[in-house]
């Protein structure tokens, strides 16, 4: 499932917004424009006039600027002034500044967001086929140079001197003694921090955009598969996206005992065959001929047909994004590479955090232990694919076209479903006028993708809800994911319109707003009426988020170190990247999957398309299942929206400060292994 990538994946991206057209390397040049011996003069002129108690405001700001200060923005005498006559060191003037910046940012990032929404529409939207027109206006930044104005009018240079830049180290150490009014002054710090040139930041956007074209039409005509004795066993009309729909399709077919494992491994064949790009460009977003994934011979009618493999163009986009990304390395003093911007920058958890936290839950004993519950409810031995398990579920054993039954009566059209989305929430413990309030905030569209959500940048805007909606109706697949989206866009209309500082809005990382969507999922059934009170329902839960930990940090761990290998090997070619990918793919599976799901040297955990298109994005999903773990044990007995309103109207403060005041400790595995085992032994009594 895609999520708010377009409103979040670039958050940090957006901090860091430049000016100026002069070539690359004079910028970098430009970025060193003011010696250091100016910046200490300034530093003790300033701190001679004001004294002692503004010192690290002095030192931190006039340091900050004299970084982000070009050429172009004056001489070394004219930062000096600049420096002089701007810093505000008295506190209610320094109170009056925040709340103006603050305001008039809320303005131009609410606006630029309306524009980008509305420019990429027809992208992502249902409707008439993409033109290269609606290409060129969907991969238009309408803010690039925005920044630049921002520097060339000084307001940059006036918030960066102003309101320092503190290091995640500091955050974490600091932050837990900081009133609101510090939070809030602390992430207008992070509002400038580096300059990237217009161009790049317009590069960016484009190849991004481009490379969620080619993911968001990357469909698989199912009904179109045949098996070695050429028989169809997928429905006339199925067309599923890879990986999203593939994944799901599958995962619906252990509720199938008559075809369901044989579906799975059809399934298995075309997610190998896209990893490895054997897969003919035929079948790619077209139902011309019928295919055999496992000899991968096309036919037209009984006859065979020549194809030609996709070769290395699901590298091609991957490489392009890593080079994009990297071309913001040289103006990111802070955060020098994209894997620094995604964990320190972005996520503000460190790296080396987040994967020894994934490797301590997948190298964990309870994983066998689970893997042989799984055996014994399959009543075989586990194959790769079984990675994506769901029969832990509640009603996971409810085949899923009499719940596509339920979706499609009820959810015919995109309407109908933003009609019920008030009664949703009135069921999930909101109240009448405060469910009113937020869902009449929540649009839903019939996305021509997975579906995502894209929250508003600025008070009283709408959030948008995209899912596939088909020809008959939302089906399961469809529903499920739009539940998933919902929670998003609660969790967006909250901590956008009742965070009390606007530079708190927003949820620490992607992870949190990833927990509320993880909520909303797990309870689709009880929104259909379909769930019953069941004491072992909460045993269930836990193997099911265990399950998935399991899966999506292996596929994580792989993106991590894919990404380590490009800085590693910058040159690299596509085909280069493809081996890199699968070599990488079957040494994560060989240390911590084949032992428990055989294949050694599988590729399977190199499926994922978010690896694609949305650049070190999947991390955020385990930390967001292990958080939502953590806040639905927090909530269990409790009234789930008031939970809710009162953990995520802190905003955007550091991860471990935000779970900490929300469920009392920092995120961790050992509460999710501690239910797992207790989960087990319940379930064999």
């Amino acid at each position: 499932m895609k999520q708010v990538i377009h409103a979040c994946a670039f958050i940090l991206i957006m901090g860091m917004m430049a000016c100026g057209n002069p070539t690359k390397s004079d910028q970098v040049q430009e970025a060193k424009f003011i010696p250091d011996s100016r910046v200490e003069s300034v530093i003790r002129q300033l701190n001679d006039s004001l004294g002692e108690a503004h010192s690290f405001r002095v030192e931190r700001g006039v340091r900050q600027a004299a970084q982000l200060w070009w050429k172009t923005d004056g001489s070394a005498d004219d930062f000096e002034r600049f420096c002089i006559t701007s810093f505000v060191s008295d506190p209610d003037k320094l109170d009056q500044l925040y709340a103006t910046l603050e305001r008039n940012f809320e303005i131009i990032n609410g606006y630029f967001h309306k524009m980008n929404v509305e420019l990429k529409e027809p992208l992502q939207l249902e409707g008439p086929e993409i033109t290269p027109v609606d290409m060129l206006f969907g991969s238009y930044s309408a803010s690039a140079h925005l920044t630049d104005d921002l520097y060339a009018n000084k307001l940059a240079f006036l918030t960066a001197l102003n309101f320092p830049f503190y290091s995640l180290e500091e955050k974490t150490e600091l932050g837990e003694t900081w009133s609101r009014k510090e939070w809030a002054h602390a992430r207008m710090g992070d509002r400038f921090i580096s300059r990237v040139p217009a161009a790049i930041q317009q590069d960016v956007s484009s190849t991004v955009t481009e490379a969620d074209a080619y993911i968001s039409d990357y469909n698989i005509y199912m009904d179109m598969l045949r098996d070695d004795k050429g028989e169809q066993l997928f429905p006339d009309g199925m067309k599923l996206i890879s990986h999203w729909g593939l994944r799901d399709e599958l995962k619906s077919n252990y509720a199938d005992s008559e075809k369901g494992l044989q579906k799975q491994r059809m399934i298995y064949q075309v997610m190998q065959r896209i990893i490895d790009q054997t897969i003919p460009l035929e079948v790619i977003n077209s139902d011309r001929y019928a295919w055999n994934p496992i000899s991968n011979q096309l036919y037209d009618g009984n006859t065979g047909v020549a194809s030609r493999p996709e070769d290395t163009r699901r590298y091609e986009v991957f490489l392009k994004n890593y080079h994009a990304m990297r071309q913001l390395d040289p103006y990111s003093a802070h955060y020098p590479t994209q894997l620094d911007r995604a964990f320190d920058g972005t996520m503000e958890i460190p790296r080396e955090d987040v994967k020894e936290l994934f490797q301590a839950l997948v190298s964990s004993p309870a994983v066998k232990e689970v893997a042989a519950f799984i055996e014994s409810r399959l009543n075989r031995e586990l194959e790769p694919f079984d990675i994506w398990y769901n029969g832990f579920r509640p009603g996971g054993g409810i085949p899923e076209d009499d719940l596509t039954a339920i979706t499609t009566r009820k959810y015919p059209t995109a309407e109908a479903l933003e009609a019920d989305l008030t009664n949703m929430l009135l069921k999930l413990g909101w109240n009448p006028a405060k469910a009113n309030e937020i869902t009449s905030l929540i649009t839903v569209d019939a996305s021509r993708g997975a579906g995502h959500a894209w929250g508003a940048a600025m008070r009283g805007d709408m959030a948008r809800l995209r899912t596939r909606v088909g020809e008959n109706g939302l089906d399961y697949k469809g529903y499920n994911i739009a539940v998933h989206e919902f929670g998003h866009n609660v969790e967006q209309t909250i901590t956008m319109n009742d965070v009390d500082y606007y530079m708190l809005n927003g949820v620490p990382n992607t992870s949190f707003t990833e927990a509320v969507a993880f909520l909303f999922q797990k309870r689709d059934l009880e929104l259909l009426g379909l769930q019953n009170p069941n004491p072992e329902d909460d045993h269930y839960l836990a193997l099911d988020i265990f399950w998935s930990c399991y899966e999506i940090m292996g596929v994580s761990l792989v993106d991590i170190q894919v990404w380590e290998w490009l800085y590693d090997n910058p040159n690299a070619t596509p085909a280069e990247l493809k081996d890199a990918v699968i070599r990488i793919a079957k040494e994560v599976w060989n240390s911590y999957y084949a032992g428990v799901l055989g294949g050694e040297g599988e590729t399977l955990l190199g499926i994922y398309s978010h690896m694609i298109d949305y650049p070190l994005y999947l991390p955020n999903y385990p930390m967001g299942h292990l958080i939502s773990f953590q806040i639905e044990q927090q909530v269990k007995g409790k009234n789930l929206a008031d939970e809710i309103d009162r953990m995520f109207t802190q905003g955007s403060i550091v991860p471990q400060a935000w779970m900490k005041q929300a469920v009392g400790s920092p995120i961790s595995i050992d509460p999710l292994i501690a239910a797992t085992r207790e989960a087990l032994q319940a379930l064999k009594e």
